[in-house]
């Protein structure tokens, strides 16, 4: 273990801000791929739409399995390690954030449900087998070298990544003609909390930035999640507090400095309440991983 979670970025391996590969069941994996970084994370979206084989990784302490043809996302910042892969065939698309579109991340980053793996049937798996295979052979130093050409590569992966937005969206939630308030002010607030859970604690802090009260924040939060607001911010607390117990060799009063809590009791006791265990024993029980 290491004092932080070892974090890629894209930056250092493409120029372009993203990344395009085909994988398939003779591909010689590099010294970079998945399965030789161990536990990480990244910070940017990595998008798999697999055509078939078998994948195992961890993804936040949960094992994720993809058989056939599917598709998945990782969200950045989401610690990972790569388990498995058995002939596997399909398409790997790493794309900073900056790279992709409001509406794509409004998908995942406001999602109200884990990201799992979906199946998608034949004619699916032909589309983005098409559409990546469009987007790599685009890469080319003509294409890069004008802003006419870059616009056909950000096109490109835009009707990609635009592909999983839409099934997820589909396989999630209705429409956004038809969403109500309530569930307006839920995404809203779950997309603050991912980026402010460090600084922000109170529901009211949340609420004035949406410029509601913390009443009608946290009805909102229980109508749509059956959950109230506080939750959803304890969440992103543990389950960061959690990756830095288990994969760092920060101390808890370290970890709780590094969280926004000046006292690292109340934080070791907020945390025993929450987990319903102590930090020290959460750490000793996933040491090895």
């Amino acid at each position: 273990m290491k004092q932080a979670i070892p974090t890629y970025d894209l930056s250092d391996i493409s120029e372009h801000h993203f990344l395009v590969k085909r994988i398939d069941k003779q591909y010689h994996y590099s010294e970079d791929h998945l399965l030789d970084k161990g536990i990480h994370r990244d910070s940017h979206y990595i998008f798999t739409c697999m055509e078939s084989g078998h994948v195992k990784m961890m993804v936040d302490f949960k094992t994720i399995e993809c058989h056939e043809a599917s598709i998945f996302c990782i969200l950045p910042n989401q610690v990972h390690q790569g388990l498995l892969m058995e002939d596997v065939s399909g398409w790997f698309v790493a794309v900073k954030a900056d790279l992709v579109t409001d509406t794509v991340r409004v998908v995942f980053e406001e999602s109200l449900e884990e990201i799992t793996p979906l199946l998608i049937d034949k004619n699916w798996a032909e589309k983005f087998t098409a559409s990546a295979g469009m987007l790599q052979a685009s890469l080319t130093d003509e294409t890069f070298g004008s802003k006419e050409g870059f616009l056909v590569i950000q096109s490109l992966l835009n009707a990609f990544v635009g592909m999983f937005a839409f099934l997820y969206s589909r396989e999630s939630w209705c429409e956004t003609s038809g969403e109500s308030r309530s569930l307006q002010l839920a995404r809203a607030f779950r997309i603050l909390v991912r980026k402010e859970f460090k600084t922000m604690k109170s529901p009211s802090e949340y609420a004035g930035i949406l410029h509601i009260s913390r009443g009608y924040l946290t009805e909102a939060i229980r109508e749509i999640t059956g959950k109230p607001a506080q939750y959803w911010i304890h969440q992103e607390i543990i389950i960061e507090a959690k990756r830095l117990l288990a994969f760092t060799h920060l101390t808890v009063k370290e970890i709780a400095y590094e969280l926004g809590y000046s006292d690292h009791t109340y934080f070791s006791r907020l945390f025993s309440k929450l987990a319903h265990e102590s930090p020290s024993e959460f750490r000793n029980k996933n040491k090895n991983r």
